[in-house]
């Protein structure tokens, strides 16, 4: 069997068992992502706030798109300090180094 092929993997959501087709390599992943929103799917449910399973799903995939957008902006402005500390670090070793050259002159 090729790296390439699919493995039919199994997952239960809420009391209901799904199939789904996925790389061999990556099973363990969706397994995981499958345990985890069956989780968060468990907790909306047992808030009594919302009923039905097309209203749990949605206000999950709610939930975690606002994990991820708010995480996703976290990184920019991380990336975004990170690349400022480089410049200057950078102007300060290029001013160090001009320093030393004029030191040899």
């Amino acid at each position: 069997m090729s790296a390439q092929e699919s493995a039919r993997v199994s997952v239960r959501i809420l009391e209901k068992e799904y199939f789904i087709a996925c790389p061999h390599e990556e099973r363990s992943a969706l397994l995981d992502a499958a345990e985890f929103l069956n989780g968060r799917m468990r907790e909306i449910r047992d808030s009594g706030k919302v009923v039905g399973l097309d209203r749990i799903a949605v206000m999950v995939a709610l939930n975690l798109a606002n994990d991820f957008l708010k995480q996703k902006s976290r990184e920019v402005k991380l990336e975004g300090e990170v690349g400022s500390r480089v410049k200057v670090l950078r102007e300060r070793a290029e001013s160090a180094l001009a320093k030393g050259k004029q030191l040899e002159l």
